[in-house]
């Protein structure tokens, strides 16, 4: 028996199926959008929609893009020796925040987690291994056509070889576990293999960190 209204209650158990929304928190929300204007309503419904809609994953560095590839992979303005790599799209958000880092990323998409039945195999270390085993002259990715209001000067100039690549993964057991694999998995290629510096809380995620905190780890990184 419903003792409030059955729309209500439908939308809680939709708000309540985000993460780190409780049952509590999703019946605020609802009753937020309740006193909201219909069109802001609107506006974030149909934000939602043309995210779902639109937003692809680079074909390169596996971000999430409107375009592919991604403008960080086409813009001449980063540093295409070093690759930046990352389990999550939100950690490259968080580190752009800093402003330090100037190269590349990848995004994993994941950690190694047998708990979890998430092994190498279900995340992007293979194409990671590719993109740093290509050579110099296939190391510049086809150029998309460019987001409006985006203007980085040009594309990518010349085709750099990768000389580094840092390895950003949470500083808990899954990462941990992650970055020694990905560190053996490149040690053939005699490339520089950096981890970010502990900086960071031990069990914390790299999206939470503040600006500051990331800065120092990114500065303080070092050889695995």
């Amino acid at each position: 028996m419903h003792l409030t209204s059955e729309t209500v209650d439908a939308l809680v158990d939709q708000l309540s199926r985000l993460p780190t929304v409780g049952r509590k928190t999703a019946q605020r929300l609802a009753a937020f959008i309740l006193k909201m204007p219909r069109e802001e309503v609107v506006e974030i419904a149909k934000a939602m929609v043309a995210a779902k809609d639109r937003v692809k994953t680079c074909s390169v560095c596996f971000n999430v893009t409107d375009v592919d590839p991604c403008p960080v992979c086409q813009s001449a303005k980063r540093d295409r020796s070093v690759i930046c790599v990352v389990e999550e799209p939100s950690d490259v958000l968080a580190l752009e925040r800093t402003g330090e880092f100037r190269g590349l990323y990848h995004v994993l998409g994941g950690v190694i987690s047998p708990l979890d039945g998430i092994g190498p195999d279900d995340l992007h270390i293979s194409e990671l291994i590719g993109r740093v085993a290509q050579p110099a002259s296939m190391a510049r990715p086809a150029v998309a056509e460019t987001p409006e209001g985006y203007d980085d000067g040009a594309e990518a100039d010349a085709p750099v070889a990768v000389t580094e690549v840092i390895l950003a993964m949470n500083p808990n057991v899954e990462g941990d576990t992650t970055a020694y694999y990905v560190g053996q998995m490149l040690a053939p290629f005699g490339v520089t293999v950096s981890r970010i510096a502990r900086g960071l809380p031990i069990g914390g995620d790299l999206e939470f960190a503040d600006e500051a905190t990331l800065s120092r780890a990114l500065e303080g990184r070092a050889g695995m």
